[in-house]
């Protein structure tokens, strides 16, 4: 089989392009990605001398770029993680969450009708729902929940989600969508909290946390996330939504706490900043759907994965501080120019 993955140079697109090499030798695993500032190309360093992997860069908003692609590979399976992400960027500059995350859509499928695919799969989030209140615990995101947007980029990730499932009922594309909490692990870049926090905490940093801090999220260990879109990419029901969580709530405030307490520092690093514009309170998802027709349970608890991410990060300096000094961008061009 032959599968693209888009945003490959991304956090979870990376640990997937991992994951999917391991447990698939002999499928072909072509990565397409901009390399835009979150996309590192040293995430995929152990890769790079696979037989079975190629790195192409581009922008799937690039038509002629994407077909070309497509007429040489001719892919059985596209799975898009390609997508600008962090909330703040999306509130700062809304045009490009759109261009990337709905019109990118469009392309990816627009070729995949082309040149025909087994199956294409949206990696979405549970943030296209909206959030929940503090106060009923017992309140879960299932796939019926209706969309309810806050901010741009969840916005930019609805639009994308309901162009997919238009895609399927219009032109019949097989396609499949999962939505996920949030994702945590190895090659997370260093503006999401937990990786901030542990950059900032290894320098004695201030350790910044929006308003008070109660916000919670549902945490999902990536490699488990990985192993949900691999099942189904290959079992889930064509024009399916599947919710992918971690069953981890954690107050973000908990978290810092606990990254401080792993890391030996003192949580007088804590500094509590402006909140963010219309900040959901709360994600919780109900993966029953996808336990029940394809097996899935979150394997990996916070408590362990949050210890194994801690070590990867200390074990993992040079990957986190090139980022932070800005000198991974230059990394497409050192590992080419020697080719």
């Amino acid at each position: 089989m032959t599968i693209i993955v888009t945003g490959g140079a991304g956090f979870i697109g990376g640990n997937f392009i991992h994951y999917y090499l391991k447990k698939h030798p002999g499928d072909r695993v072509i990565c397409l990605d901009k390399l835009t500032y979150a996309g590192n190309l040293s995430t995929l360093k152990p890769v790079m001398d696979n037989p079975d992997f190629r790195f192409v860069r581009a922008d799937i908003c690039d038509r002629e770029a994407v077909e070309k692609l497509f007429e040489e590979e001719k892919p059985d399976v596209v799975v898009n993680f390609a997508a600008e992400s962090h909330v703040d960027r999306s509130i700062e500059n809304p045009e490009i969450f759109l261009q990337t995350n709905i019109i990118g859509t469009e392309v990816l499928m627009d070729a995949c009708r082309k040149y025909g695919i087994t199956r294409y799969h949206q990696v979405s989030t549970d943030e296209v729902y909206g959030d929940l209140p503090l106060d009923r615990p017992d309140l879960f995101f299932t796939e019926k929940t209706p969309i309810h947007t806050s901010s741009p980029y969840s916005s930019s990730k609805a639009g994308a989600d309901l162009l997919v499932l238009a895609y399927h009922r219009t032109y019949g594309l097989p396609v499949t969508i999962s939505r996920c909490s949030n994702n945590y692990g190895p090659y997370h870049f260093p503006e999401k909290l937990i990786p901030l926090m542990i950059a900032n905490a290894l320098n004695d940093k201030p350790l910044p946390v929006y308003g008070e801090g109660v916000n919670v999220r549902d945490w999902l260990y990536v490699e488990d996330h990985c192993r949900a879109i691999d099942l189904i990419i290959r079992n889930g029901k064509v024009g399916e939504v599947y919710n992918v969580g971690g069953h981890n709530e954690m107050k973000n405030i908990d978290i810092v706490r606990l990254i401080c307490k792993e890391l030996g520092k003192p949580e007088s690093l804590i500094t509590y900043v402006t909140d963010r514009k219309g900040h959901d309170m709360r994600y919780a998802i109900d993966p029953t759907k996808i336990h029940n027709e394809l097996g899935w349970l979150p394997e990996t608890k916070f408590a362990d994965g949050i210890k194994k991410t801690i070590k990867w990060y200390l074990e993992n300096k040079e990957w986190w501080e090139e980022i932070i000094s800005g000198e991974y961008q230059n990394y497409y061009e050192k590992m080419y120019d020697k080719r």
